[in-house]
């Protein structure tokens, strides 16, 4: 069927430290921006925070950032959190995280009571297939089985799109498997400068037909790093982060110039398994 839209689910990793009001607005931009081709329909957004032991500085636990982005998408009908990544004991690779949740769209949680129930009507289901057997129409209706595993794509901001270029940060292999297998979706304001960054890839340039770049017309320059300097300095961040988002941390008190020296001092989870890894 021409006519069939291809499924879409938009994964966004990153530190969330605290998640903001940009980083909702990513994903509504990602699905208007699929939408308007008339080509997708994007059926979810996951977020998924980076673990403790990536050790950047300032990243306050786990356990906080995970309940913030749950009660920032709490009103959302699409847009979900997923902590299996926060919650492993070492830092994994992006492209790891897009292998669990591809692996995850493939062949549903089989603890889910509703996937159990799924045997127990296939033979109902092949007895209402038995008199058409020889029609050729089955055949048709096959197609569309293989092509509705849904396409997970990876969410991200220019800057992390440019991060590709930073020495030991990704592995070459991984950015390749990342664009080749499954795709990025780029949100910048900058598009010129993102479209160069690609021109100047020989990876990106080859496997430009899988980065999708959504130019940002009401731009949204809030970041986590402005939010936190506002915190530490007692300014506030209303109508910057959801306010269910801003009554937790002043609740828990999640911001100060102690939490911000956290991991001082300390090489990043990646640049460190990564230079080691280039040693041997």
């Amino acid at each position: 069927d021409p006519d069939k839209k291809t499924e879409v689910v938009l994964l966004a990793c990153g530190s969330f430290n605290p998640i903001t009001n940009m980083h909702l607005r990513l994903f509504e931009l990602a699905k208007d921006y699929f939408h308007e081709t008339g080509k997708y329909k994007v059926i979810k957004g996951i977020i998924s925070p980076v673990g403790d032991a990536y050790k950047k500085k300032g990243l306050i636990s786990a356990n906080h950032r995970v309940t913030m982005a749950k009660l920032a998408t709490k009103n959302s009908d699409w847009v979900e959190v997923d902590d299996w990544e926060s919650s492993q004991s070492e830092w994994l690779e992006t492209l790891k995280v897009l292998r669990y949740h591809h692996q995850k769209l493939l062949s549903p949680d089989p603890t889910n009571s509703l996937q159990n129930a799924i045997p127990l009507t296939k033979p109902g289901r092949k007895r209402k297939q038995e008199p058409n057997r020889h029609d050729p129409i089955k055949k048709k209706n096959q197609s569309p089985d293989i092509k509705s595993v849904p396409q997970l794509k990876l969410l991200c901001g220019s800057d992390m799109l440019e991060s590709f270029g930073i020495p030991n940060l990704w592995k070459l292999e991984d950015i390749t498997e990342i664009v080749k297998n499954h795709g990025l979706v780029c949100i910048s304001r900058a598009g010129n400068s993102v479209q160069k960054f690609i021109y100047e890839s020989d990876i990106l340039w080859r496997h430009k037909n899988n980065i999708h770049l959504v130019e940002e017309w009401i731009t949204n320059d809030i970041s986590s790093t402005k939010i936190r300097r506002a915190l530490r300095r007692g300014q506030s961040i209303r109508y910057l982060v959801p306010d269910v988002v801003q009554a937790y941390i002043e609740k828990n008190n999640l911001y100060s110039p102690e939490s911000e020296d956290r991991n001082a001092g300390v090489v990043l989870a990646p640049l460190q398994k990564h230079a080691s890894d280039s040693k041997n």
